[in-house]
């Protein structure tokens, strides 16, 4: 059996029936237990899965908006400020889903800014500053994440061009590729990063790796990644061969 075979079918054992032993997986695949492990090894690695004494379960994947926005508030509010600083008046900005960039249209009030989203959020936020040109995409709603998807979502994009993308993510991997937890979401940002001039990722310390198993877009995709912490040795050096520059707390890294 395939290896990536393999990796469907303990991903697919640990959210149907919770924890798994290392044991149960080798009877189940047919393969031995030493082979498992190397498996829950790379899952681990992917954000995927998290390993546990003799077995794994399963990560949580994509949380419901409101149960992430009140984590690590501080750090994202650190990111956003220095978001914010980056544009200047008369611009227009590209808002990803997300709390990040939620927290980022806070500190956009009394600007004078073209504001396009398809974050519910950051519209409810926005509605009532006169000052921003608001622009909400179409699409189909999801409730529980206060976003907009679907081929309307993407057909808006496409007709749409912004100065800046401030991008969210679920994960960065050590290659410097972006991923996300709900493949619903990848079409948008992708449209997303193709309608804009200059595309940030906004990323706290927590997402590298973060969690993911869907890539939106690799390091040559992104012109500025603006994080809380210094990002690991071999993610920074990823992203530095892409020509990517890492911002940190206002520091400039590469």
């Amino acid at each position: 059996m395939l290896a990536e075979r393999r990796h469907q079918l303990i991903l697919r054992a640990l959210r149907s029936g919770g924890p798994a032993a290392v044991t149960d997986l080798s009877e189940q695949l047919g393969v031995s237990p030493a082979t498992i492990r190397r498996d829950l090894v790379k899952l681990e690695e992917d954000g995927l899965l998290t390993r546990v004494h003799g077995g794994a379960v399963a990560d949580e994947g994509d949380q419901p908006f409101a149960e992430v926005a009140e984590v690590r508030v501080a750090e994202k509010d650190a990111i956003a400020a220095h978001a914010a600083a980056m544009i200047e008046d008369g611009q227009s900005v590209l808002l990803d889903i997300g709390t990040t960039a939620f927290r980022l249209a806070r500190q956009l009030h009394g600007r004078r800014l073209t504001v396009i989203t398809s974050n519910l959020v950051v519209y409810e936020e926005l509605a009532d500053d006169e000052g921003i040109e608001l622009v909400l995409l179409g699409g189909m709603v999801r409730r529980e994440y206060r976003s907009l998807v679907g081929f309307l979502t993407e057909d808006n994009l496409r007709q749409l061009h912004a100065d800046w993308l401030f991008l969210g993510t679920s994960g960065v991997r050590p290659g410097g590729q972006v991923m996300d937890t709900t493949v619903v979401e990848v079409p948008v940002k992708r449209a997303m990063i193709k309608a804009g001039e200059k595309v940030v990722l906004l990323a706290d310390a927590a997402k590298f790796p973060g969690t993911g198993m869907a890539k939106v877009c690799g390091p040559d995709d992104l012109d500025v990644v603006v994080t809380n912490a210094p990002v690991d040795a071999a993610t920074r050096s990823s992203l530095e061969e892409a020509g990517v520059e890492v911002v940190v707390a206002g520091k400039v890294q590469a």
